[in-house]
Formats: C-alpha cells, sequence, structure tokens
C-alpha cells in the first residue's frame, strides 16, 4: 500500500445518520458516523476497554456508544462516559479511540492514509473527470485479489476478447463495441474475437498520473479498429474511455488478500436520444453496473484468483511492449512508497523544536505536582487507544492529544 495518499473506502451515500456504519480498509477495522450537524467521523472500530466493535454500537447524541458497555467518545476519541463508574467517575485518559481524516468529496468519502500533518494535500482528480459533465451512477463491491493485480487488470485491454467472448451477457459488447452497421450488428462476436493486436500505443507520465492511449485492431482488417484511452491516478484510480463506454473504479485495498472496488459508470452520449425519458437514464446505468458486476468483472476475477504471485511488483512477471502502462504503474508505486519512507525518516530524524526557557520560580511558591483529571500525573497521559494496534502513525489518525475530563452528558436527542 502507497502512504501518504487519500484513498476512497466508500461512497458518500453509504454513511447514514442515525447509526454508525462499519468498513475493512487498509487491514485497519474502521467506524464511521454522523454528527448531529451531519459531519462525518471516522475512528479506529475497536473499543480499548474489551475490543468490542464499536460500529455495532448506537450513536448518542454528538458520541458513539460501545454495544458491550455502553462506553461513549466524542468526536475527538475521548471517552466521555463509563457507565459503571457513573456521571462523575474519573476516565483513564488511555481510554480513546484514534480519530481519522476524511473528506467528501466527487461523491465518495475519503481517507487519508498517511503521516499526520498540519496540512493535508487537496483532493484532486485529473481534468478529464474534474470536468466531466455528464451524469453518472456508482456502485460497490469487494473481491478476495490483491489490489495491484486488480489495477493491472484495468491497465491494459488486449485480455478482452480471451476472457469475456462465451458468456452470453456478453453479446452487448459483440453488438454495440464491434457489430457493422452493414451487417446489422450480427458480426459483433466474430470481428470481437479477431480484435487482437495492440497498435500505435503511447504512454505519458504526469506526476501521480499515467495516460495511455492504443489501438486494439484486426489483424489485416485495418477497418476492425477501436481505440482507447486509459487513465490511472495514485494510488488506486483507473479510467477508461473506449466508443460509448466511459468507466472510472477506485480500487482500494481491504487489506492484503481483498479489495474494494467502486465502479462509476458515465452516461453513454446517445442515451439521451436512445431513452429520451430523464428518469429512466439512471436504471439504465445501474443495469450495466450490475451486468459488470456479475458477468465482465467477475470473469476477470475468476482468472486473478489464481495468478501467481498474488501482489504484482517489478519483476516478478514478464511484461512485453503493450504493458507498457502496466510496468509505469509498478515503477510509481515504488517511488511513491520510497519516498512515503524518506519523509518518515526525515520526520524522525529532525532535531526537536528547542522548549522555552522555563521561568525563574517564585521564591516563596511552593512546588506541587501536576495533576490530569483522573488524578494521575501529567506522565501518565496517553495518545494511543489503548489496544496497541498502531493505526495513528499508519493511517493517518487524527487523534487528539487531551487530559480525561469527568464525565459529561453527550446524550442530547439526534437531530
Amino acid at each position: 500500500m502507497i502512504p501518504n495518499q487519500w484513498y476512497p473506502i466508500l461512497r458518500t451515500q453509504d454513511v447514514k445518520r442515525g447509526a454508525p456504519t462499519g468498513v475493512k480498509r487498509l487491514g485497519e477495522e474502521l467506524v464511521l458516523w454522523r454528527d448531529l450537524d451531519g459531519k462525518l467521523v471516522c475512528q479506529s472500530a475497536r473499543c480499548p476497554h474489551k475490543g468490542a466493535n464499536l460500529s455495532d454500537g448506537r450513536l448518542v447524541g454528538n458520541s458513539l456508544a460501545c454495544p458491550y458497555h455502553g462506553f461513549r467518545y466524542d468526536t475527538s476519541g475521548a471517552c466521555r462516559l463509563i457507565p459503571a463508574l457513573g456521571a462523575e467517575g474519573r476516565i483513564p485518559a488511555s481510554m480513546r479511540i484514534d480519530t481519522y481524516e476524511v473528506r467528501e468529496q466527487y461523491g465518495l468519502v475519503w481517507l487519508w492514509w498517511g503521516d499526520q500533518r498540519a496540512s493535508l494535500p487537496d483532493i484532486v482528480l485529473p481534468r478529464e473527470l474534474a470536468e466531466h459533465p455528464r451524469p453518472y451512477e456508482t456502485i460497490t463491491w469487494s473481491r478476495p485479489v490483491h489490489y495491484t493485480r486488480y489495477i493491472e487488470s484495468l491497465l491494459e485491454f488486449y485480455h478482452v476478447t480471451f476472457v469475456h467472448r462465451d458468456h452470453w451477457a456478453n453479446i452487448i459488447d459483440y453488438t454495440f463495441m464491434y457489430g457493422s452497421w452493414r451487417k446489422l450488428w450480427t458480426d459483433g462476436r466474430e470481428r470481437y474475437i479477431a480484435a487482437n493486436k495492440i497498435v500505435n500505443h503511447r504512454v505519458d507520465v504526469d506526476g501521480t498520473i499515467i495516460r495511455s492511449t492504443f489501438d486494439q485492431c484486426e489483424e489485416g482488417n485495418p477497418d476492425n479498429i477501436w481505440h482507447f484511452d486509459l487513465i490511472y491516478q495514485a494510488p488506486c484510480m483507473t479510467h477508461v474511455r473506449q466508443g460509448l463506454l466511459e468507466v472510472t473504479t477506485w480500487l482500494t485495498p481491504i487489506d492484503d488478500e481483498n479489495t474494494q472496488a467502486i465502479m462509476r459508470l458515465w452516461e453513454y452520449p446517445l442515451l439521451k436520444r436512445m431513452v429520451p425519458v430523464k428518469p429512466l437514464r439512471p436504471w439504465i446505468l445501474r443495469a450495466s453496473l450490475q451486468m459488470e458486476k456479475y458477468v465482465q468483472d467477475q470473469q476477470d476475477n475468476d482468472i486473478m484468483a489464481r495468478q501467481e504471485p498474488k501482489v504484482s511488483e517489478r519483476g516478478v512477471n514478464k511484461l512485453i511492449a503493450p504493458d507498457e502502462m502496466n510496468a509505469k504503474y509498478l515503477q510509481m508505486r515504488d517511488r511513491l512508497k520510497a519516498e512515503a519512507r524518506a519523509d518518515a525518516e526525515a520526520r524522525a530524524t529532525a532535531p526537536a523544536p528547542e522548549a522555552p526557557a522555563p521561568a525563574a520560580a517564585e521564591p516563596e511558591a511552593a512546588p506541587t505536582a501536576a495533576v490530569t483529571a483522573n488524578g494521575n500525573g501529567t506522565g501518565n497521559s496517553s495518545g494511543g487507544n489503548g489496544s496497541g494496534n498502531g493505526a495513528s502513525a499508519r493511517s493517518g489518525a487524527g487523534a487528539k492529544e487531551s487530559a480525561a475530563a469527568p464525565a459529561e452528558d453527550l446524550s442530547k436527542s439526534a437531530s
């Protein structure tokens, strides 16, 4: 996984008001919920008390209550109430959960996975998508494959004539993508299977974006040729435009063996003329996405699940010329991981800022020990969540240091 990146983990619509939502992303168990103002909160899902999953809990005002013993955590991750200790009970400072930096943009929930920083980079899509004028529909699903293999499958399309040739549902591809009007589109499958050769391919790298264009054609038949435009943006976005089809897919790691796909299908250019009733058009896109999920994508995954090694890296495969975009992707992945490591090392070895000189003590003042609200010395304050998962350092959790305060009533009615 590439650190110091924004990863899309859900669609915005997947996190409702009134109840927590649990997911596993980037190897971490997360819980997402909305406060009384609708602001999104993302936190580590394991209660530090006895490890219950907080996504099984409930919302009480601006707090998240553990399903096991009712411990309540606020939006910063601090525990504000332990029912067994009573309303005036003193809460240990270490009884807290990590809070992660998340943003809602482009209809998705984005999680910052990396170092804690005073200022995080903006979430910016390639211009082709940021300025895209057409409506879209988005669905999501998971697959038991490593995300590097999943991304690879969408950075080249010369596998399609071999993988997607036999299922009856692929007749849609045959007819509308490859059939010729001279034969009333009945020659689609024949032309589809014959178009194997990749020509005119070009790859350009621009920062964390790779663009590729190529033609897939039938050797010896210049009329049977189809143009593709592909985009990859680190850490996990792919986009393909081919004829009527334009699809964006984000492939976010769930863990080292599973990937969450978020696929967005843009409205076909001719759909307005073909389906003049506007409310019907989203249903066409949704049906197409279901076809992709249960047919084409499943066909790809049946093969990817048996690939070896499970993780794609430079040197493990014997690539050919049409795999140039694939090779550039693996190079970029290694480069960004190396940059993240160097940045972490630089932060670790940077000299600590000098502390201001202590003020001279008043002669008549008697020394007193600093005491936190839970009655412990300040040296006992902990910024961890007590569970030992280290999520803050790895996943950019924005957990805030704070001394425990007396339990307060957070049970205002949800709006």
